[in-house]
């Protein structure tokens, strides 16, 4: 009777102290109050009423950062809300070195953010998000790698600017875009009259090229101008008029 009740206990005592890890977890056993070992996945023992155990997710958690009002380096008023992921590689630190893991890497993260956003100009927060990003992650994995947990990814979500520096910024955009836009067409001009010197030099060494020139002037303008009559002189009859004009000119001033 007595060895029968005694196996009973024991029994249940076994069954009792049978616990399962899935897979994803992690079991810290602590014996009398002492760590003791990490247990699973998968089926382990602990005993009854003196062991205890913890478990912990060893999954990839996402922890969504509120949007934080900082300060730029060049002091403009943002409002940055970003996305960290991250993965418990060590169990037994991150329930012993740290009371609340999931709370201490957020708050880590809030105030690693708010630091790296005041250290750089608003042009830097908004062309350079990767950098920060990647600066962010670094800075926020060496201090959680004691605690036992891996920083896998930082993203920044969205990036709030006041209205009066939108406005700003718009006006800044435009003027670069004017600027730009005067800049191209002084290069072409300039392009333009080289090209055209080049070409006067050319005709005027050869008289058959101004020729070839002015019938194309001349078919060019009949097609945008289709009602306008247009006779085109030689200019060996240009230059016999002009030396005309001359030579009369000159019998005159004899003459006097």
């Amino acid at each position: 009777m007595i060895a029968g009740i005694v196996i009973f206990i024991a029994l249940v005592l076994l069954a009792m102290g049978v616990r399962i890890a899935q897979e994803y977890e992690r079991a810290i056993v602590f014996r009398l109050g002492r760590y003791h070992a990490t247990k699973g996945p998968g089926i382990y023992l602990i005993i009854p009423f003196v062991d205890r155990q913890i478990t912990v997710d060893i999954r990839t958690r996402t922890v969504d950062l509120e949007a934080q009002e900082t300060i730029t380096k060049d002091s403009v008023t943002i409002k940055v809300n970003a996305v960290l992921w991250f993965r418990v590689t060590n169990p037994e630190n991150a329930i012993i070195k740290v009371a609340n893991y999931n709370q201490a890497v957020y708050q880590f993260s809030v105030t690693a953010l708010r630091n790296i956003i005041g250290q750089h100009l608003l042009d830097e927060v908004l062309r350079e998000r990767e950098q920060i990003n990647s600066t962010m992650q670094k800075m926020v994995d060496t201090a959680t790698e004691s605690w036992g947990i891996k920083i896998e990814m930082v993203e920044m979500k969205d990036v709030e600017i006041p209205e009066s520096m939108q406005r700003a910024m718009a006006r800044e955009a435009e003027a670069i875009r004017e600027k730009r836009a005067r800049i191209i067409k002084a290069e072409a001009e300039l392009e333009a009259s080289i090209k055209l010197t080049q070409g006067a030099k050319q005709m005027e060494g050869s008289p058959i090229a101004l020729e070839l020139r002015r019938m194309q002037m001349l078919s060019e303008i009949g097609i945008d101008n289709n009602t306008t009559t247009v006779i085109l002189m030689p200019s060996e009859f240009t230059n016999a008029a002009k030396s005309f004009t001359e030579l009369v000119s000159k019998e005159k001033k004899k003459e006097e």
